[in-house]
């Protein structure tokens, strides 16, 4: 299952030594790891990333849902992450992109206080004993969550409610007296190009979803080639 986890440290060094154990846990075929960031919250609850993993089929943060949880943990307070990993203060931060709840926004923001320090990544786990014994055993406080679809039936509901209020708006536009036609039809195209914006951001959510598919699918066949190649140095066999 592909999860959003937070590990929340007090420590900088212990948060540096949860990210070593997540890698080794990938590297033992335990999890996947998409995605991560070592995350700081300084003394006025600003947000900056100090170290994430190099651009791969991934790409930067820009966009991804690892990027957006990190801008929303930021809060008010705002997000200062370095150009080179490529987030601009206040982008991305959308609950709809992080593709999490914003309880687990809320309870991961209830931990990461400043001076706290946090490992972010997109994994793939099967089970939640390896992660939680390893980070547990440095101090970390461990939060997951599974990732979400793109589709959002209640901006679907919204999208439909509107689309029936501009039917509504239509038939009495068709009836009104000349002077109030004008003002109606306003109310018309306002709606229209809300729904239109929905529908396009849809559509990009969809796009990005796919795109992230298939990094995925190239991340894991990476990743068996290279365990294929361990193992036949070791004189293993690992089945296609």
């Amino acid at each position: 299952m592909d999860r959003m986890l937070v590990v929340v440290f007090d420590a900088e060094k212990k948060a540096y030594e949860g990210k070593k154990a997540l890698l080794q846990l990938d590297g033992e075929g335990s999890i996947v790891v998409y995605a991560y960031a070592v995350v700081a919250k300084d003394a006025g609850g600003t947000v900056t990333v100090r170290q994430s993993d190099d651009p791969g089929p991934l790409g930067s943060l820009v966009g991804t849902s690892l990027g957006s949880l990190i801008g929303l943990l930021g809060g008010p307070a705002g997000l200062a992450i370095g150009a080179a990993v490529g987030l601009a203060a206040g982008s991305t931060v959308d609950l709809s992109n992080a593709r999490v709840g914003g309880d687990f926004v809320d309870d991961v923001s209830k931990q990461l206080r400043p001076n706290r320090f946090a490992v972010v990544a997109e994994i793939q786990e099967d089970w939640t004993t390896p992660v939680d014994t390893r980070m547990e055993a440095i101090g970390g406080i461990v939060f997951r969550r599974a990732l979400s679809e793109v589709q959002d039936m209640v901006d679907d509901e919204d999208t439909a409610a509107m689309k029936a209020d501009i039917a509504q708006l239509k038939a009495e536009h068709a009836q009104a007296r000349t002077d109030r036609k004008a003002k109606l039809q306003e109310k018309i195209n306002q709606l229209d190009s809300k729904i239109q914006a929905r529908l396009e951001k849809a559509k990009e959510q969809r796009q990005a979803a796919e795109q992230r598919a298939k990094a995925k699918v190239e991340i894991l066949k990476t990743k068996a080639a290279a365990l294929k190649a361990r193992a036949a140095q070791a004189g293993d066999v690992v089945p296609d």
